[in-house]
């Protein structure tokens, strides 16, 4: 294991995160909130802290092996998140503890949303800023490792765990080389973020919330610097247009890029996970409608379709923004949404979940084994589009199906433990482990009811839930430690 050779990276990572505490400073001068010395402080401190790593170790270069590789994915998450809470642990407002501190720079940086603050439209416009900021990041990160750097190492949801699986970076032939092909993501991922700050912006927002919520939306985060989250607008074109980018940046980066490069949106309408994912959201939008028209919960048609559209759209993407408390819709809904988060956005998307592709897949699976039962002597494929999979395909998303379940239910077992009763527990487990935000009970609101032990387990569940299980279980093998 070549670990001075990781020190190096991480150091000049933790360099690089340094600089990210400069803007919130700069926001909090030019509104005068008082918050800026906790983020030049911190500046400070990663700035030296990453150089001290970085120095020693700066000649120590080398081709990284796959097991440097799955460390370095590991640590960029963790170390960046951790160096992340160090400004809120030295804000006097809000006045968190450790635990509060990291479980909001974990949920920011993996982009789940779930957040433990209260009265959140009093705080200083440097917190907002940055807590919106380090969603963006996250998702930034999230791109280029699902797209460029993950398949690479065969570890990535993009190529199901095999780098020479039929998928979809494949078929959209990105730029071969890693530093380019991040380039052409990061072109992507701001220009959508420019779009739907001026989206927002011509919608009636200010300025300083149109960029705060596009830097959330495109990395499907779903933090706010309002209470209301996107209720505080009270806006139909506002929610609409967050439906829309939502739905953009909730479809495979790569597909993207296809689209750019050939010039024809004929790609989005070959592929068969863009197509189950935009069947998915208007079958959830559907029922959401029926249900809450039949109920009579709006005054109007359009309010109900406007609230259905919006909800289901946040929810199933893993967004978690809210313009009205779902929780509070007839019982069905709130579960429905609950469970669609499991499934999330397409691989290679900012949006957690397992990914419609898996699902897709497993889908197929399921429908093979019936196929079988009636034809035993039959010899059934299963295709991704016109391309025949490998048995070993359907078997590492098996694996990967169990190991989900596994995680969900070890994390919701400590949290029962804790005391949290089962609704809060197993929502606050499905919210944090498919990078939702939102949930039920207890956690409906936020997460500042809970105690410091199952934030701490959720902080886990977020990890797993972003690391695609995969990447963070190989760690707790013997043989991978192993020279």
């Amino acid at each position: 294991m070549q670990y001075k050779n990781i020190i190096r990276i991480l150091g000049l990572l933790v360099s690089l995160l340094s600089v990210t505490m400069l803007p919130p400073a700069f926001i909090s001068l030019v509104y005068r909130d008082g918050g800026g010395v906790s983020f030049l402080m911190a500046f400070i401190f990663c700035l030296v802290a990453g150089i001290t790593a970085w120095y020693p170790q700066r000649n120590e270069k080398g081709d990284l092996r796959a097991r440097e590789g799955f460390l370095i994915v590991v640590l960029f998450w963790t170390v960046l998140a951790s160096f992340s809470a160090i400004p809120l642990m030295l804000l006097e407002t809000p006045n968190l503890s450790i635990t509060d501190a990291f479980f909001e720079s974990f949920s920011g940086l993996t982009t789940t949303g779930a957040t433990i603050l209260t009265q959140i439209d009093g705080l200083p416009h440097a917190v907002l800023w940055y807590r919106q900021q380090l969603q963006w990041l996250g998702g930034m990160g999230i791109i280029v490792l699902a797209v460029a750097i993950l398949p690479m190492l065969g570890i990535g949801g993009m190529q199901l765990y095999r780098a020479e699986t039929p998928g979809p970076v494949k078929d959209s032939k990105m730029t071969p080389r890693i530093a380019d092909t991040a380039k052409h993501l990061w072109f992507i991922y701001v220009g959508l973020t420019v779009a739907c700050t001026l989206s927002y912006w011509g919608a009636g927002m200010t300025m300083f919330d149109a960029i705060c919520h596009a830097f959330s939306t495109i990395a499907i985060g779903g933090f706010s610097t309002h209470d209301l989250s996107m209720g505080y607008f009270q806006s139909p074109l506002i929610n609409f247009i967050c439906v829309f980018f939502l739905i953009i940046a909730g479809v495979n980066f790569a597909l993207h890029f296809a689209v750019l490069n050939s010039k024809s949106l004929r790609a989005y309408f070959y592929d068969p996970e863009f197509k189950v994912f935009i069947l998915i959201q208007l079958v959830l939008t559907l029922i959401c409608f029926a249900v809450l028209m039949s109920y009579g919960i709006y005054q109007t048609g359009f309010e109900a379709f406007d609230q259905a559209l919006f909800q289901a759209v946040s929810i199933s993407t893993t967004a978690g923004f809210a313009t009205t408390s779902f929780a509070d819709w007839p019982t069905m809904l709130p579960i429905l949404l609950i469970f669609a988060s499991f499934i999330g956005g397409c691989a290679g998307s900012t949006g957690g979940g397992m990914k419609v592709v898996r699902v897709l897949l497993l889908y197929l699976q399921g429908v093979r084994e019936l196929n079988k039962l009636v034809h035993p002597k039959a010899i059934f494929t299963i295709k991704l589009g016109k391309k025949a999979l490998p048995n070993r395909v359907v078997e590492a998303i098996w694996g990967f199906f169990a190991a989900y379940a596994a995680v969900f239910v070890i994390c919701m077992l400590l949290l029962l433990a804790s005391g949290v009763d089962d609704i809060t527990a197993f929502t606050a487990v499905a919210a944090c482990l498919n990078n939702l935000g939102p949930g039920l009970g207890e956690v409906a609101a936020n997460f500042a009811p809970l105690g410091d032990f199952s934030k701490w387990v959720l902080i886990v569940a977020m990890l797993f839930g972003r690391l695609e299980i995969f990447t963070l279980l190989v760690l707790f093998l013997p043989a991978f430690w192993r020279a």
